[in-house]
């Protein structure tokens, strides 16, 4: 699963955000730096994304299950603690597609609505699926098949 590391991820999710017109004032991060991973705006209206991204656990760890639930828990807790209410900013969180029970399973649709909380998942060809208040329940349905 190597292709799927955080930068693989995070350069999916971009490609994604620009196709939907997201791509003025891009600011991305590298893995080793500090900060949000992508912030960007809208191209005809001042509206951001900001996004934490998380890719797979490495290859050399014992239980890849276990790595997947910390990172998830950290990914969560990276873009709560960067919420701000008063701003009109959308908030993301972009995975491989292996988090795709993890994340259905334990969010819920009033969650992602109320904190206005979009969920990016990359498969290894670097398609992603959106997640958001909207379409959930269709999505648990389809993809926990």
């Amino acid at each position: 699963m190597a292709n799927l590391d955080e930068k693989f991820v995070r350069k999916s999710v971009i490609k994604y955000l620009d196709r939907k017109g997201y791509d003025r004032k891009l600011q991305e991060k590298e893995t080793y730096e500090h900060g949000i991973d992508i912030k960007v705006r809208h191209n005809r209206y001042p509206r951001y994304f900001l996004v934490e991204v998380k890719g797979e656990p490495q290859d050399n760890v014992k239980y890849p299950h276990s790595g997947r639930e910390v990172y998830f828990i950290q990914v969560l807790g990276q873009i709560v603690t960067r919420m701000n209410y008063k701003a009109k900013y959308k908030y993301g969180i972009g995975l491989p597609e292996t988090y795709t029970k993890k994340i259905l399973t334990r969010l819920s649709k009033t969650l992602l609505k109320k904190l206005k909380l979009y969920i990016f998942l990359v498969n290894k060809t670097g398609k992603v699926t959106e997640i958001n208040w909207s379409n959930f329940e269709k999505e648990k349905i389809k993809l926990l098949k």
